[in-house]
């Protein structure tokens, strides 16, 4: 009978022990998985030094503030399809003080490669013409706005220089620290000038490794870009008495090279930029209302010969702040 009775409760334990161990292995169940949120929204904004767009001053060598405002539709993690609105202050010749940019596009990413694909829309709304005379140099009238205003250095520019631009860019990212990119944009009409534009690009980022200032959270990168900027024919607008019928702006050479440190949302960018532009061929190009002239040689596309220095080296700083939705305000 003892036997009995302590096989009995050997096997209650056994039991109660089983019992136990199914209780324990189901409360260690991973919970369910969070439904996944397609929608993202980025933002930023920030004040640089001085604004430059592919190697020439957009703020007359002043500072400039900017934001951005960007939708996010993720399929995927390897598909997005986005829009956005940003704004920039500057100072043009026509005394338009604002950019802003809308566009829109798509994000593929194939393992390694990075696609960007999309339209960029450059609005300078409140412009005002100036150009001098009557008419152009074909004998078309240029509008009573255009003839009041007068640039003593020769200069002209339309009260309107919107236009659009399509564009793609690659990224190939190697490892954590390195990464290299090729850009390609193109425009009808440049400025709005009725000259095509055509931009490419290549660029290289490297990446410190995030130990490099310790659990400081401070990050690091150093990047450059190498771009070429093409030109067609300007409309009659911008012609010459040598070009009556438009000229051809000169096309260019651009790079940058630059060290940024991040912060959380914040980064601090360093930066050198210049391009190989004349003076002269830069006040052709920008119609610089500062433009002074003799200071550069007269020829058919500048009859003054004005020159100008808003293409020349010159250093950036820039402090700005970004952010998502989906990581920041969590």
């Amino acid at each position: 009978m003892k036997k009995l009775a302590l096989l009995a409760t050997a096997l209650a334990m056994f039991s109660g022990s089983a019992s136990a161990a199914d209780m324990a292995v189901k409360a260690l169940k991973a919970p369910p998985a969070p439904a996944f949120d397609p929608w993202d929204i980025a933002f930023g904004g920030g004040i640089v030094s001085d604004y430059v767009f592919r190697g020439i001053t957009q703020s007359n060598h002043k500072p400039s503030v900017t934001a951005y405002f960007e939708p996010r539709f993720n399929v995927n993690k390897d598909l997005q399809f986005y829009v956005g609105v940003a704004g920039e202050s500057i100072s043009f010749t026509n005394r338009a003080a604002a950019e802003i940019d809308v566009y829109g596009g798509i994000r593929p990413t194939f393992g390694a490669f990075a696609f960007d694909i999309g339209v960029w829309g450059y609005l300078y709304p409140g412009g005002t013409c100036f150009y001098g005379a009557a008419t152009d140099f074909t004998g078309r009238p240029v509008g009573a706005e255009c003839a009041a205003n007068l640039l003593l250095n020769g200069n002209t520019m339309k009260k309107d220089v919107s236009f659009f631009e399509v564009y793609g860019k690659g990224t190939y990212t190697v490892n954590d620290n390195w990464a290299f990119g090729v850009t390609e944009f193109y425009t009808p009409s440049f400025l709005n000038s009725g000259a095509w534009g055509n931009y490419t690009s290549a660029t290289a980022k490297y990446t410190a490794p995030s130990t490099l200032f310790g659990s400081s959270g401070v990050g690091m990168y150093v990047s450059g870009e190498f771009g070429r900027q093409w030109f067609g024919r300007t409309d009659s607008f911008y012609g010459t008495p040598a070009f009556p019928n438009g000229i051809h702006y000169a096309d260019y050479n651009t790079w940058n090279i630059g060290v940024g440190f991040t912060y959380k949302v914040f980064t601090l960018d360093l930066r050198y930029s210049d391009s190989n532009l004349s003076k002269g061929d830069c006040s052709v190009f920008t119609g610089a209302f500062n433009a002074a002239v003799g200071t550069a040689p007269v020829t058919g596309n500048n009859p003054f010969g004005a020159g100008s220095n808003w293409c020349g080296a010159t250093g950036i700083a820039k402090l700005s702040f970004d952010l998502t939705a989906m990581t920041n305000l969590k």
